[in-house]
């Protein structure tokens, strides 16, 4: 069975993990790192200490009044993305130990097709 890296925790909430296939679980939010434990299989867990988080980008819609889901980018081991009963929540719980210069938004659609844009008018600029 899975050892619980924090002493305290904050905050537990249901939540889907999108780590491949799409897993349902637990998420708790502790005093030494950010945890999921698969409802199904105890063994199926992610543990990300607090060091290891890089930031934490949230996909934000209706101008903010709507979390969809969040990833938490870390240092070396990728990203992961979740999504809770209540985001909002889970992110008010994580901003003490990860800080509000590490909490961002996530780029719309439409920014992300406005970069795409850009670059290809950027990249035909610097061959000629």
């Amino acid at each position: 069975m899975a050892q619980s890296m924090n002493t305290k925790v904050d905050l537990t909430i249901k939540a889907t993990s999108f780590h491949g296939i799409a897993t349902y679980g637990d998420m708790m939010i502790g005093d030494k790192a950010v945890e999921f434990y698969n409802e199904k299989n105890v063994e199926d867990y992610i543990q990300i200490p607090w060091e290891e988080i890089d930031y934490v980008a949230a996909s934000v819609m209706a101008r903010g009044k709507y979390i969809a889901r969040f990833a938490v980018f870390t240092k070396q081991s990728g990203h992961f993305s979740f999504s809770t009963r209540d985001n909002k929540k889970t992110l008010r719980a994580m901003r003490p130990y990860v800080g509000d210069e590490k909490l961002v938004r996530s780029l719309s659609f439409l920014d992300v097709c406005k970069r795409g844009v850009q670059n290809l008018f950027h990249r035909k600029d610097k061959a000629e």
